[in-house]
């Protein structure tokens, strides 16, 4: 059954239509403005759903007009469905138009979606980690003998996720340079982007029990995009044995807009041949990738197109793999996919990739381009396969500001 035609303005056919319906976390501009509260995207214009529930489901009113959507998460998948549906109705029967508020998105600031509580973040293309391989390691293996048996992570710093449109400081530390006898301390001057995808989590999951692979869209409420910034020299230096810590943990931006997986049915498909027999807990049944792209986009130029569903390792995989010790879940959760990187030269999700290490200039705004500078904007522009055509998964977006 097709499904039926929205009365708002503009939105019918537009990225955001009634088969999308992202949520976000709104408040209006200006002296006396509203307290933040949980809105939805449609067209153009921002459904104010605290002020809907309070007028028509008042029920729903805790999980609505709270300054978050972990009320909402936590409700868990019956609940999610039926008020997406509510909202789908509001938006189709034109007898409602009258008893709801919609605001321009001009009228409202974005707030951070969720409060986040734990935030993983994996290592998911290959094409990515091997790229990144050679570039570090010229003269040794570009993957690790681990990489094509678990998904690989590292846990990032939740305090530090900001909503799309922060400016991002740039980061100082420690560097090393290759020739160079002790490190050096100063502002980073290989500072990069990394164009994810992250996953939000909505049920909670107690100490010492697991996910399976089946249980994902019971566990995961939807997708936002994700810029996991980097500082490249800071992270080279410091992260032999243990890992990424302060080249990542300075800012990671968040969409204003988390898609629920229900409106990327469409949009499901296998991920690429794994190639290596998979332990148990990580083997799958069915698809679980998904067909999005990212848009890379640096001061108004496009230099990639990065493919999700090029990605080795599947969300239902990282979920799996996070949890299959026992860690515990909470909603509000997120974990994220590592870079998106295709096989082809403008499918690279990092300007580490796009330079080969920065050895290889890229053009972007007239200008031979390697690391960021200071005053870049960097915004990252989602989009996949809907019920009516490509729907719009929101942007991420930020300015680098100088450091301190």
């Amino acid at each position: 059954m097709p499904l039926p035609r929205t009365w708002v303005r503009d939105a019918d056919g537009s990225p955001y239509d009634v088969d999308n319906l992202p949520y976000g976390v709104v408040s209006t501009r200006g002296t006396g403005g509203d307290a933040a509260r949980v809105g939805v995207r449609i067209g153009d214009r921002v459904l104010d759903l605290g002020a809907a529930a309070r007028e028509l489901r008042p029920e729903w009113t805790p999980l609505l007009t709270a300054p978050e959507l972990n009320p909402l998460l936590a409700a868990g998948p019956a609940r999610w469905a039926e008020v997406r549906a509510w909202v789908r109705t509001l938006l189709t029967d034109v007898a409602h138009a009258s008893k709801l508020r919609l605001l321009g998105l001009d009228e409202v600031t974005c707030h951070l979606p969720v409060r986040v509580g734990d935030y993983v973040d994996f290592y998911a293309s290959e094409h990515h980690a091997t790229n990144i391989g050679r570039i570090l390691r010229p003269d040794g293996a570009a993957l690790a003998p681990n990489w094509k048996h678990l998904p690989v992570g590292y846990h990032g710093r939740a305090g530090s996720i900001v909503v799309s449109g922060t400016g991002v400081r740039r980061p100082t530390g420690q560097r090393k340079a290759p020739e160079a006898d002790a490190p050096t301390f100063g502002p980073s001057t290989r500072l990069d982007i990394e164009a994810e995808l992250g996953f939000v989590v909505g049920r909670s999951v107690p100490w010492g029990e697991r996910v399976a692979v089946s249980d994902f869209e019971r566990t995961v409420f939807g997708v936002a995009g994700i810029n996991d910034w980097s500082a490249r020299d800071i992270q080279a230096w410091e992260y032999v044995p243990l890992g990424p810590h302060l080249g990542k943990s300075f800012a990671t931006t968040m969409s204003a807009w988390v898609t629920p997986l229900a409106a990327l049915a469409v949009a499901r498909v296998p991920v690429p041949g794994q190639d290596v027999a998979l332990v148990e807990y990580l083997r799958e049944d069915e698809p679980q990738g998904y067909d999005i792209t990212v848009e890379v986009e640096l001061n108004g130029t496009v230099v990639a197109r990065a493919p999700y569903r090029s990605m080795y390792w599947s969300p239902a995989q990282m979920l799996a793999h996070l949890t299959v010790n026992g860690a515990s879940l909470r909603a509000g959760d997120l974990y994220a996919s590592g870079t998106i990187s295709g096989p082809e030269p403008d499918q690279l999700g990092s300007l580490m990739e796009l330079s080969a290490g920065g050895t290889r200039p890229f053009t972007a705004g007239g200008a031979q381009r390697t690391f960021l500078a200071d005053g870049d904007e960097v915004v990252l522009h989602y989009s996949a396969p809907g019920a009516r055509g490509r729907i719009g998964l929101g942007e991420v977006r930020g300015t680098i500001l100088p450091a301190r």
